[in-house]
């Protein structure tokens, strides 16, 4: 039993180490990237006065309706899926030279990274298959199923803050230059400080757009107001209703195309 146990594990290693799944992981990047890029031409557009949903679903939902669309679709959420793959493998085989403390938090990582990734591809997949979603009347219609009771009104709360922290994650990151600790290398000359001035601009705005969507689930749930929790589209019409707001909504819709710009050329110098 051991020995098949061993040879199982074994066999998926080798899988998860083997060429064509890492390249077809690395899709999963340029996928994230053409999500925030469509993302933050739209919130670009809700800054100059346009519609639109500035987010998942609304992105998606555009690209679905390009010309080549379905086929990226496709592309998508099999570079979305494999690198969720590829990310429950590391929960496992990525951390045999860690211990302790660093090995758990190296796992809790790679974790929600999996998470987010499936759920990204989950949705590329529902439109790649005819199917459709709606991400801001889901999360408000979620979140008034949750504020009915204290225990889940305690939870959303604590999901907000959470968003809140990961906000200020992308922050840090992004102000320090730690990710490029990630990748395996960066271009050389110009090329290299263009694609590091992205990814800081980058991390920078997609933190400070996490932060005020934090901020409104937090608010929303202590008002019991579920239809102010309305997700990332939400939280981005909330900025463009503030003082300077369109100003505000135009950098950070820059910023999120500047991330995914960065997403794109991390597909190739991300550390695997």
């Amino acid at each position: 039993m051991d020995d098949a146990t061993d040879r199982a594990s074994d066999a998926a290693e080798e899988a998860a180490n083997s060429k064509g799944f890492e390249l077809a992981a690395r899709a999963g990047y340029i996928a994230a990237g053409i999500l925030h890029l469509l993302i933050g031409f739209i919130a670009l557009g809700l800054a100059r006065g346009g519609s639109g949903s500035a987010d998942q679903s609304g992105a998606i939902g555009q690209l679905a309706g390009s010309p080549g669309g379905a086929v990226l679709l496709w592309f998508c959420f099999i570079g979305c899926l494999a690198l969720a793959l590829f990310q429950v493998s590391e929960i496992f085989f990525g951390v045999r030279a860690l211990s302790g403390k660093e090995k758990l938090t190296s796992r809790l990582k790679s974790g929600g990274q999996a998470a987010v990734y499936a759920t990204i591809g989950t949705t590329f997949g529902r439109y790649a298959l005819g199917g459709s979603s709606d991400s801001s009347s889901e999360t408000s219609s979620a979140s008034a199923s949750l504020m009915s009771n204290p225990a889940g009104s305690a939870l959303l709360i604590a999901v907000g803050v959470g968003i809140l922290a990961v906000g200020g994650y992308f922050i840090y990151r992004g102000a320090s230059r730690s990710f490029t600790k990630k990748l395996s290398a960066i271009p050389p000359a110009g090329l290299g400080t263009a694609v590091v001035a992205l990814g800081t601009v980058g991390y920078i705005a997609k933190g400070f757009a996490l932060g005020v969507l934090g901020v409104l689930l937090v608010v929303a749930t202590v008002t019991n107001n579920p239809e102010e929790s309305t997700g990332l589209d939400g939280a981005l019409k909330t900025l463009r209703e503030q003082p300077f707001g369109a100003w505000l909504l135009g950098a950070v819709a820059i910023g999120l195309m500047a991330y995914g710009l960065f997403m794109v050329v991390r597909s190739k110098y991300q550390r695997m």
